[in-house]
C-alpha cells in the first residue's frame, strides 16, 4: 500500500500549486530504534486539519488557508474559516483529498536561526514560525525536506481512518494509488529554486545522505 506524508491542508495545497518547495520538521521522519534516515523518499501528501492557526501563514498566503478546506470532505459541511484559523479543534473529516506527491531530492539539518530565516521564500508560514520549529526540541537540529512535487491527474478522496489520526509523520493508504502526474514546477524553475536552497543550507547547514 502506498505511504504518506501527513502535512497541514494548507502546506499540502501550497506544496500542491508550486508555492512551497521545502518542508521542516524535528524528528518521526525515522524509522524507530534507527540511526535518523529518512523512512521514505517518495510519498503521496496527507493533508491534516489539526491546530492551523491562520497567523502562523503569511499574509501574502492567507487565500491558502480558505483553499486548504477543499483538501477535506465533511458530511455535515466543512468547518467554518474564523474556526479552521482559529488554532481551536477542528472536527476530523470523513474524507481527505490526495491530490498531489512528493519525492526527497535532498535533506538537510540546520541550527541557525539565519538560515530559517533565508530560506522563507520557500515556504508559506510566518518565519516566526518557523523560527519556533527550530527551537522546539532545543538539542535537535532542524532537517530541511526539499521536495520535488507532482500533481495526480484528478484528485482521489481517501476515507479517513483512526489510525491515520495522531502525531505519526507517516501513514499507510488502504487504497492502490499510482506515482503518476506533473511536476508542478518546470525542470529549469525547480533547478533555479533548488540551487538557492542548496547555496543557503551549505553555508549553515549539513546535507544528509536519504
Amino acid at each position: 500500500m502506498p505511504i504518506a506524508f501527513k502535512e497541514w491542508a494548507v502546506t499540502v495545497r501550497a506544496l500542491a500549486e508550486g508555492e512551497q518547495l521545502i518542508t521542516l520538521r524535528k524528528g518521526a521522519l525515522h524509522q524507530a530504534h534507527r540511526p535518523l534516515k529518512l523512512a521514505h523518499e517518495r510519498f503521496f501528501l496527507y493533508p491534516t486539519f489539526d491546530h492551523q492557526p491562520g497567523d502562523l501563514v503569511r499574509e501574502s498566503h492567507q487565500p491558502e488557508l480558505r483553499r486548504a478546506l477543499e483538501e477535506g470532505v465533511w458530511s455535515d459541511g466543512e468547518p467554518p474559516l474564523r474556526t479552521f484559523t482559529s488554532g481551536a479543534p477542528v472536527q476530523q473529516p470523513d474524507r481527505v483529498r490526495i491530490r498531489a506527491w512528493a519525492e526527497v531530492t535532498d535533506h538537510f539539518t540546520v541550527v541557525d536561526p539565519r538560515c530559517v530565516d533565508a530560506l522563507s521564500p520557500f515556504y508559506v508560514w510566518t518565519p516566526d514560525y518557523a523560527q519556533k520549529r527550530l527551537g522546539w526540541r532545543g538539542r535537535q537540529p532542524l532537517h530541511v525536506l526539499l521536495l520535488r512535487t507532482y500533481r495526480i491527474p484528478r484528485p482521489v478522496t481517501v476515507k479517513v481512518k483512526d489510525e491515520y489520526i495522531g502525531p505519526n509523520a507517516w501513514v499507510e493508504l488502504q487504497r492502490e494509488l499510482p506515482f503518476e502526474g506533473t511536476p508542478v514546477l518546470s525542470d529549469a524553475e525547480f533547478e533555479r529554486a533548488s540551487e538557492e536552497i542548496r547555496a543557503i543550507t551549505s553555508e549553515a547547514g549539513q546535507p544528509v545522505l536519504v
